[in-house]
C-alpha cells in the first residue's frame, strides 16, 4: 500500500498540472497577483469613471447598447455596477458623470498611473514566470506600449458590448424566421451559449495578445494559444460562478459593510492568479517541447547572446 501511495504522488507530480502550480509556487505567484490585484481595482475604478465621462451620453443614448454596456461590465466584474441587487457605483451616478471637470481630469490621471502601473508590474511577474531577465526596453517606450494596449483593452471592452447587440440582434431575426419564440427556454439556452462562446474567444484572445507583448518574445502559436484557451475558460467558469464569490465575502457580519470591496478584491485576486498561471502552463508546455523561453528572448533580439571568450594562448617555450 506504502508503495502504491508513493508511486501515484510520483506520477501527479510528473503531470504537467503539477508541475505548473509547483513552479507557480517557485515564483511567488500567489504574492504577485495579489499586489497586481490592488492596482487593477484601482485602475478599473478610474477606468470606468473617464470612459463614462467621455462616452456616457452616447452610450444612453441607445438603451441596447446602454444594457450591453452594463452587461458587460457587470459580467466581467461582478459587484462593480449596481444595478438593483448591490454593487459599489450607482448607475445612474455613473450615466451622470460628463467629461469636463476636475473630477474627470482627476480620474483621468489616476488612470493612467494605476493602468501603467498594473502593467508595469504584469510585465515583471510574467516575465519571472517565464525566466526572463528585466525588460531592457527604453522606458518611455515601454510606457507608449502600455498606453496602446491600455486603449486597446478599452476599445476591445466597447467592441464586445456592440458585438452583444450584434449577435442578439442576429439571433433574435433568426428566431423569427424558423419561428422559434426568443423567449422559450431553446432560445434562451442558445443565446447564453453563444455569448458564452464569445465571451471565450475574446477572452483567449487578449489573454495571448497580454503574453505576446509582457514578454517581448515570439511564442510559438502552438504553445500560446492552448495556454490562452485555458485561461479564458478558468475566466469564464469565474464569470459564471462570479455572484456567488463575490456574495462570499459578505457572509461575514463582521465584514458586511465592506462586502462589496472585498469581494472585489478576491475577484481580483482570482483573475490575476489566473492570468499568471496560464502563462505558467505555456512556459511549462514551451520547456516539455525543447522551447526556451531565453533561447527565443536572444533570437527575438531582446537578450543579447553570451559573449565567448577565446581562451588565451599559452607562451611557447624556446627551444620547445
Amino acid at each position: 500500500m506504502v508503495a502504491r501511495i508513493t508511486a501515484l504522488v510520483a506520477w501527479v507530480q510528473k503531470t504537467r498540472a503539477a508541475r505548473v502550480f509547483t513552479r507557480y509556487s517557485e515564483k511567488n505567484g500567489p504574492i504577485l497577483a495579489g499586489g497586481l490585484s490592488l492596482t487593477a481595482l484601482y485602475s478599473v475604478f478610474a477606468g470606468i469613471f473617464v470612459g463614462f465621462a467621455v462616452l456616457g451620453l452616447f452610450i444612453e443614448s441607445d438603451p441596447a447598447l446602454k444594457e450591453a454596456v452594463v452587461s458587460t461590465l457587470s459580467t466581467a466584474v461582478p459587484g462593480l455596477i449596481d444595478t438593483g441587487n448591490g454593487g459599489a457605483i450607482d448607475l445612474n451616478a455613473l450615466f451622470a458623470s460628463r467629461v469636463l471637470n476636475w473630477s474627470s481630469i482627476v480620474a483621468l490621471v489616476a488612470l493612467l498611473v494605476t493602468a501603467l502601473g498594473w502593467f508595469a508590474s504584469a510585465r515583471s511577474s510574467v516575465r519571472a514566470v517565464f525566466d526572463l531577465g528585466p525588460d531592457k526596453t527604453f522606458f518611455l517606450l515601454a510606457k507608449l506600449k502600455d498606453l496602446g494596449f491600455v486603449i486597446a483593452f478599452a476599445a476591445v471592452t466597447i467592441a464586445s458590448a456592440a458585438l452583444s447587440v450584434f449577435s442578439t440582434s442576429a439571433l433574435n431575426f433568426l428566431f423569427g424566421l424558423l419561428g422559434i419564440d426568443t423567449r422559450s427556454f431553446f432560445a434562451l439556452a442558445v443565446a447564453r451559449v453563444i455569448g458564452l462562446l464569445l465571451v471565450l474567444v475574446i477572452d483567449t484572445v487578449v489573454l495571448a495578445a497580454l503574453f505576446r507583448v509582457l514578454s517581448d518574445i515570439r511564442i510559438p502559436l502552438n504553445r500560446l494559444i492552448p495556454g490562452s484557451l485555458i485561461g479564458g475558460i478558468a475566466l469564464g467558469m469565474l464569470k459564471v460562478l462570479g455572484a456567488t464569490i463575490i456574495g462570499g465575502a459578505g457572509k461575514n457580519p463582521l465584514l458586511a459593510s465592506f462586502a462589496v470591496i472585498l469581494g472585489l478584491l478576491v475577484w481580483f485576486g482570482l483573475i490575476c492568479q489566473v492570468i499568471l498561471i496560464a502563462g505558467t502552463w505555456i512556459f511549462i508546455d514551451m520547456a516539455d517541447h525543447g522551447q526556451d523561453a531565453a533561447t527565443l528572448a536572444r533570437r527575438s533580439g531582446i537578450v543579447p547572446p553570451p559573449r565567448r571568450l577565446r581562451p588565451r594562448s599559452r607562451p611557447v617555450s624556446g627551444g620547445r
